[in-house]
């Protein structure tokens, strides 16, 4: 059991790794739970625009930035969706301490971000940050929403 719950550890925290590891600037795209600071908006054509990216040097067309977007889409989809699977399996307690220790990281980062902005940037950044809670309370709200409806149809 400890060994799963490291390996989802370490399997939630690679992507954090390899964007740390990019040298391209903010990394600001769309999903439907916010943008930045980890909601699942990570990915896709705007990463491949960027300098050092990992397409940069392909010189790709629209469409092809569009198409390969589109399969690092799927791929960061299936992956949510593997780690969701065995994060499931795990006690309550053990998803409760995980998902807490992910929220802590989160703050910390965004506590950190916000220290190296100037005072109108973090303004700025404060705004972001509440509509983007703003955005995923809404997205849980129809999400319940959603998963009544097939109830009161029988």
């Amino acid at each position: 059991m400890r060994k799963t719950l490291i390996a989802l550890m370490f399997a939630a925290a690679l992507p954090t790794v390899a964007l740390a590891a990019m040298p391209e600037g903010p990394r600001s795209m769309g999903g439907p739970e916010g943008h930045m600071m980890g909601g699942p908006g990570h990915g896709g054509e705007h990463r491949m625009r960027g300098k050092g990216g990992p397409f940069s040097q392909l010189d790709l067309s629209r469409e092809q930035r569009q198409q390969i977007g589109k399969l690092m889409g799927e791929q960061r989809e299936g992956r949510q969706q593997l780690v969701k699977k065995y994060l499931d399996k795990l006690p309550a307690a053990d998803q409760k301490a995980m998902k807490d220790e992910m929220a802590a990281a989160k703050q910390k980062t965004q506590t950190d971000i916000r220290a190296v902005l100037k005072p109108d940037q973090q303004k700025k950044f404060d705004e972001i940050v509440k509509k983007q809670t703003e955005r995923r309370a809404e997205w849980k709200e129809f999400q319940a929403w959603k998963a009544q409806q097939p109830q009161k149809a029988q």
